[in-house]
């Protein structure tokens, strides 16, 4: 039987001890390795691998000793409950094995947990398996999770009520991170609001969030927005050392500004401009903005514009000779000087 996302989580949250089989498979191994992990969890609780009742297989080793599956699924476990046997990198080469496996299991055999790759529609495992009336098979697909893959978390993460833009920024993290990333990231957050009074807020949603070389660059930008240009050649220093580039550095910028361009030219005002700004912009960040728009005009905002697209042309361009990082600075600097006119 074949499961959705949707299904799969009301089902790994409780899995059917009576299930003959599980098969997750995708091409993704982290995100595969995360449901694994859930679903064994549920099937045999925290302290299964330790009592024992918990069998690892790899696939190589079924097409060697065809035997070792059905042994592994009819042996008898010492500490009483639940057993799993996991078959893992299953594929076509020992498909023979799992399959008569799977029509000589008997209630109160161990349950198969079977994780293959990305498996082809073609596949003898797969075909068996979404077809089995009892077995399940799950197919995790490389994307987003979901908004309710996003509740399930917050929730095993312990977190309480988020205010509406902490969840929305909640949510925009998980398209960036990696699932084991976000995992993570929850678990600080959690630890970050575990004395505090009321919902997670978006300022602990920001505080929380990995820093990298992307958000130093936006710290930078914001620097040169704020016409604080005495503080950036040491934090260029800083961000060059970390491994950004003179052409991400532009880039950066140039999205920034046209950002603001975009908030100052909506002909509902600044206010409705800043709301419609995609990505949402929430909190600290949405009042350094408007502090920013604030001192820009539209007509120096389209020069700024202007300059960075010159400068990212002589960046690319061949035969040029000045250091790059000099060039973006000098740029930046001149942007800086350009609004306290």
């Amino acid at each position: 039987m074949k499961l959705s996302s949707r299904d799969a989580l009301i089902a790994f949250a409780k899995p059917d001890l009576s299930k003959t089989a599980i098969l997750i498979y995708g091409a993704n191994a982290m995100r595969v390795a995360l449901k694994r992990q859930e679903l064994i969890s549920g099937l045999i609780g925290p302290d299964g691998e330790e009592e024992m009742r918990l069998t690892r297989l790899q696939g190589g080793e079924l097409r060697r000793d065809m035997a070792a599956l059905n042994d592994a699924i009819k042996a008898v476990g010492f500490f009483p409950g639940p057993r799993v046997v996991l078959v893992e990198d299953a594929n076509e080469n020992c498909a023979d094995t799992i399959l008569a496996a799977l029509s000589d299991w008997r209630p109160g055999d161990a349950q198969m947990v079977i994780i293959g790759g990305a498996m082809k529609p073609t596949s003898k495992i797969r075909k068996v398996l979404e077809t089995h009336p009892n077995t399940w098979a799950l197919a995790v697909y490389d994307e987003p999770p979901s908004a309710g893959e996003v509740k399930a978390e917050i929730e095993k993460a312990g977190l309480g009520d988020f205010s509406s833009e902490a969840h929305i920024l909640v949510y925009e993290l998980s398209k960036t991170l990696d699932p084991g990333d976000f995992q993570q990231y929850l678990g600080k957050l959690s630890l970050y609001c575990m004395s505090q009074v009321g919902p997670v807020t978006a300022t602990d949603v920001e505080q929380c969030a990995p820093q990298s070389t992307e958000a130093a660059m936006d710290d930078l930008i914001g620097l040169v927005a704020d016409l604080k240009d005495n503080e950036l050649p040491l934090i260029l220093q800083k961000i060059s050392a970390q491994g950004a580039t003179a052409t991400g550095l532009c880039i950066s910028a140039l999205r920034h500004f046209r950002m603001l361009h975009t908030a100052v030219c909506d002909p509902s005002g600044v206010a409705q401009g800043l709301s419609r700004l995609r990505p949402p912009v929430f909190g600290p960040r949405r009042d350094r903005l408007q502090r920013q728009i604030n001192l820009w005009s539209r007509e120096q905002l389209e020069k700024v514009i202007t300059l960075l697209l010159d400068t990212d042309l002589k960046l690319r361009s061949a035969g040029q000779t000045a250091p790059q990082m000099a060039q973006v600075e000098r740029c930046f600097i001149r942007i800086s000087m350009m609004g306290k006119r």
